[in-house]
């Protein structure tokens, strides 16, 4: 399954917003440098859709706030 993610860096709060079955909007409060804010979003991803962390893979989007991530079942 494929997913869109919106994501903001450097937020003051961590949020998980679902826009429909496959788009998100995340704030992360890790900063955009050092694949830092990329891994958190991770994190995140694989928590709602309780998978484990290595099932979900960033597929585009690697220094653009759109992203879109992979996750397998």
């Amino acid at each position: 399954m494929y997913c869109k993610v919106k994501v903001v860096p450097g937020a003051k709060k961590e949020s998980f917003v679902k826009k429909s079955e496959d788009h998100f909007n995340v704030s992360v409060k890790e900063p955009a440098e050092h694949n830092l804010a990329n891994k958190r979003v991770l994190e995140l991803v694989a928590e709602h859709f309780r998978v484990p962390y290595g099932k979900v893979r960033l597929v585009s989007g690697h220094r653009s706030p759109s992203k879109i991530f992979r996750v397998d079942d």
